[in-house]
């Protein structure tokens, strides 16, 4: 069965719909190419399902080992390079608030994080930055 299905609306702009919850994005061409950035491009959706995927791993890890992290945030930011035009580097912060772990816990959570299935599903030559701010 089919993940999504993709639907052009023009003027650089697609809607996706997950099949199995009916979730609908939009997404739009950005503004430094030929966009309106009204919404996510897809190289935003990349670079945020990295953050996405990285949390909920560590969120799984946390729920085992009885640690609550309600509230924790993370700040992407997207770097592209040119010719060709690629994302070269993403870089997140995690912020963890004011949660309370040991140092062996931090350590297992920032394993998890660099080790979740979309980190290592890009490739190798866009480089990942991530900061653990606990």
């Amino acid at each position: 069965m089919a993940t999504s299905e993709i639907l052009y609306l023009g003027e650089l702009r697609t809607q996706s719909k997950h099949l199995q919850s009916g979730e609908i994005i939009v997404t739009d061409a950005p503004t430094d190419n030929n966009g309106k950035g009204e919404a996510f491009s897809p190289t935003d959706l990349v670079a945020t399902a990295l953050g996405n995927c990285m949390l909920t791993l560590m969120a799984m890890v946390a729920e085992r080992d009885q640690i609550n992290l309600s509230g924790t945030k993370a700040s992407v930011t997207k770097i592209m390079a040119s010719d060709p035009r690629r994302i070269a580097e993403i870089h997140i912060r995690f912020d963890f608030g004011s949660i309370s772990i040991s140092d062996k816990h931090k350590k297992i959570l920032e394993h998890t994080a660099h080790h979740c299935p979309v980190a290592k599903s890009i490739h190798p030559d866009i480089k990942q930055v991530i900061e653990f701010n606990w």
